[in-house]
């Protein structure tokens, strides 16, 4: 429906149409993407984690005069974790950051062909990411000697979250070279509407 301008009205937009993932799993995004989907509610809790060792900080530090030695650096590691996750969660759910100036009034057919594109691209260059995480990783899990020695952050508690994180991005960037891979070769797959 339009209004009087021949403006259609808010309420008759479909979304669907548009370039906003804000829904489900992309269906181009395969299995893979609905294990990314259902694990995230993992690292979702892991936030929930976070912000309640926090409260329980404030408790222990400014009521009883106990504070811990942990909650900074455990709180820091679970968020971490939930953000570098959640690169790879947006990606098969199609929510992302895209520009849409352009994206969203080209034809079906070349959006698929952008969509194909983005999605070679974006595997190239979590590629190079991933080996860049490659090379943090080399150096925070492994003594020159070649014994394995985990980076530690160096605080009174001193746990080696430093080495998880990074072994962490190295592992999420390889996911999403694979999750791009997948989302460009559906894509290309997709019958034209």
């Amino acid at each position: 429906m339009a209004d009087q301008q021949g403006q259609p009205q808010q309420d008759q937009i479909d979304l669907a149409a548009t370039s906003e993932g804000a829904g489900p799993v992309a269906p181009e995004a395969g299995l893979m993407g609905r294990i990314v989907d259902r694990v995230g509610y993992v690292f979702a809790a892991g936030i929930v984690v976070a912000a309640a060792v926090l409260l329980m900080e404030v408790f222990l530090r400014y009521l009883l005069n106990r504070p811990t030695i942990w909650a900074h650096e455990t709180t820091v590691f679970l968020c971490g974790l939930a953000f570098t996750f959640g690169g790879l969660y947006c990606t098969s759910r199609n929510s992302h950051i895209r520009v849409v100036l352009l994206y969203d009034v080209i034809s079906p057919g070349l959006r698929r062909i952008f969509d194909i594109v983005i999605s070679l691209a974006s595997a190239i260059a979590a590629g190079f990411f991933a080996y860049a995480a490659w090379h943090m990783v080399t150096r925070s899990v492994w003594a020159p000697s070649g014994e394995i020695r985990l980076e530690t952050t160096g605080s009174a508690w001193s746990p080696p979250t430093p080495a998880l994180i990074k072994i962490f991005v190295f592992v999420v960037m390889l996911l999403l070279v694979v999750q791009f891979l997948i989302l460009a070769v559906n894509y290309a797959r997709r019958v034209k509407r």
